[in-house]
């Protein structure tokens, strides 16, 4: 959700905005600026392929897929769509970035270098995570030499609508966010599946499985949320020496079990989004 500050910067934006690509990431953030005071008539989604969701923008006064001399030079171009289709989309967006155009990327593996020789413009290159769709996401990005310090600040209230924005300098960095908050989530609802498995495993009735493991999923992610105590002091306050937790932990926690495997599947992730730069 907006805050304050980001939805004053939302409501006073008075440029021209371009959404490229209108999914479920860039469907979710559109809602978040609309909700947070962006007015919709200075929007323009360019979607080839257009759900119901989209369509329900356009009834509230967003502009979908005019044709390109309709809709001129962008001041704010966001890029949405996925990173394998960027090369083959990006010359029929480049008409629409002037030399100030401000570009905001969310493709994951994909440069500054490559949505500057791609695109142009003034590119800032951001990584949110799908948490945005109810406005709990997270988002990194660092901005390419040359974002003007206003140009920053638009982009950070266009991000900050969905979630937290952190601000990095090193563009190295992006690989390593996207295996952790990027690809995450996912981490997350395999450990549910995963543990509503092993109930069933144990001997509870799947139903009842499922309900404890998203319960305690999700009501220990808010918990974490709301608690000045870093994650160790929470795991511990829950561990009784001796105890059923304890003893869980010790497999958890021993030479082949969680921090070793999570360790090996974030370098996994690291790598590819590597690979997907190239």
């Amino acid at each position: 959700m907006a805050t304050s500050t980001s939805s004053d910067a939302l409501k006073n934006f008075t440029g021209s905005l371009v959404l490229a690509g209108a999914g479920k990431m860039g469907g979710a953030m559109l809602s978040g600026w609309l909700d947070g005071g962006l007015d919709a008539k200075r929007v323009t989604i360019i979607e080839p392929f257009p759900s119901d969701d989209t369509r329900d923008f356009v009834a509230r006064g967003v502009r979908l897929n005019p044709e390109t001399k309709d809709i001129g030079t962008a001041d704010v171009l966001v890029l949405a769509v996925k990173p394998q289709m960027f090369r083959d989309a990006g010359p029929q967006l480049k008409p629409l970035v002037g030399s100030s155009t401000l570009v905001v990327s969310i493709m994951a593996g994909t440069t500054i270098a490559a949505l500057s020789e791609v695109c142009g413009g003034k590119v800032i290159r951001a990584m949110p995570n799908t948490p945005a769709a109810i406005g709990r996401g997270i988002t990194v990005a660092v901005p390419a030499d040359g974002v003007a310090p206003d140009q920053r600040a638009v982009a950070d209230a266009l991000l900050r609508a969905t979630g937290g924005v952190e601000w990095v300098d090193d563009e190295a960095l992006m690989d390593a966010v996207t295996a952790v908050s990027g690809s995450g989530p996912a981490y997350v609802f395999l450990l549910a599946e995963e543990l509503a498995r092993a109930g069933v495993a144990a001997g509870l009735p799947e139903a009842l499985a499922t309900t404890l493991a998203r319960a305690t999923v999700s009501g220990s992610g808010e918990l974490l949320r709301l608690s000045d105590l870093d994650s160790a002091t929470l795991r511990k306050n829950v561990t009784s020496p001796g105890g059923t937790t304890a003893a869980a932990l010790e497999v958890l926690m021993g030479a082949n079990g969680f921090q070793p495997l999570l360790t090996k599947a974030i370098a996994a992730a690291t790598k590819r989004s590597k690979e997907l730069a190239k």
